[in-house]
């Protein structure tokens, strides 16, 4: 089969298409036909083994943690699934989503892609939706509460923004000037142009006292005291990318992921199938284009996500 590779760690340029081996399912597995995978900023970490302490991959490594296929083949145990469903799958740091063909568990991470969504959709959905709910439960927020949510466009952002003002949330989002229309359309009460405002000040002018939870979804460590001085007093700071355990103001952090409890990516596949949820795509890519979407995905403002078509 034919996948975008990497050798060893180092930049996104040394990626390739080669031909490797088709994988078979051992127990427990699946073997997907792809159609279409999109890009997290998961891949760049384990491509260039930026956090290969914590994350270590084995290679010849293929990326792409966010499957959208059809399944070609069953292992042993596997109930859920026969060869001919259309599936969508978060793959975790096992990756394989730019290839061919990959893997997946017969897990609460992989789930039948309804009919409505197309391929590219389907593969835009898994990390991103899964995330934003485990960060949203994170986060316990009631009804009514005001919320500042910190990289709003990225494909964690998007989501998060759509469903914390599905569980009635007051949302400020922050992106540019011209992200405003496309925040709005998601839920946005407020928009916030992270170049032109005090991200805090503005949100303590809108929220006053501040927000009752911050989502921080673009900084990490030392970075998140600034953004914890947009929360209350007694305020949250929620993260998925890691931070100090607390901060010199009454703000309790929370870290957290990605998360994949049963029914959970089922159930946000038929929300977007009946276009209660939106799936943003900013760009779709060839797979003979899978490593410049990559080189791309890293250097440029993204709404949403981008994905690569087989």
């Amino acid at each position: 089969m034919k996948a975008l590779v990497a050798q060893s760690y180092g930049p996104l340029e040394q990626l390739e298409i080669a031909e490797l081996p088709t994988p078979a399912p051992g127990p427990g597995q699946v073997l997907v036909r792809l159609e279409a995978a999109a890009l997290n900023a998961v891949d760049k970490v384990l491509v260039t083994g930026a956090m290969r302490d914590a994350l270590p991959v084995t290679h010849p490594f293929v990326p792409g943690v966010d499957i959208s296929g059809t399944v070609e083949a069953v292992g042993a145990g596997v109930t859920r699934f026969v060869p001919g469903d259309p599936v969508i799958a978060w793959n975790s740091v096992a990756s394989g989503a730019l290839a061919e063909y990959a893997l997946i568990d017969d897990a609460p991470s992989a789930a039948r892609r309804p009919v409505d969504l197309t391929p590219a959709q389907g593969a835009a959905l898994p990390t991103g939706a899964l995330t934003a709910a485990a960060l949203l439960e994170l986060a316990d927020a009631t009804r009514g509460s005001g919320v500042l949510v910190v990289g709003a466009t990225g494909g964690v952002g998007s989501y998060t923004v759509q469903l914390a003002r599905q569980a009635g949330l007051t949302v400020l989002a922050t992106g540019r000037s011209d992200d405003a229309t496309y925040l709005r359309g998601l839920g946005a009460d407020h928009v916030l142009d992270y170049r032109a405002v005090d991200i805090a000040e503005e949100t303590h002018r809108l929220l006053p006292g501040g927000a009752d939870v911050v989502f921080d979804l673009a900084n990490a460590g030392p970075a998140l005291a600034a953004t914890a001085a947009a929360a209350r007093p007694g305020g949250l700071l929620v993260s998925p990318l890691g931070g100090p355990p607390s901060f010199d103001r009454d703000v309790t952090a929370l870290y957290g992921g990605t998360r994949a409890v049963d029914g959970r990516l089922a159930a946000l596949a038929a929300q977007a199938a009946k276009g209660e949820l939106r799936i943003p795509i900013d760009s779709d890519y060839p797979f003979a284009q899978a490593r410049q979407a990559l080189v791309d995905f890293g250097a440029r403002h993204v709404r949403g996500k981008i994905t690569v078509t087989f």
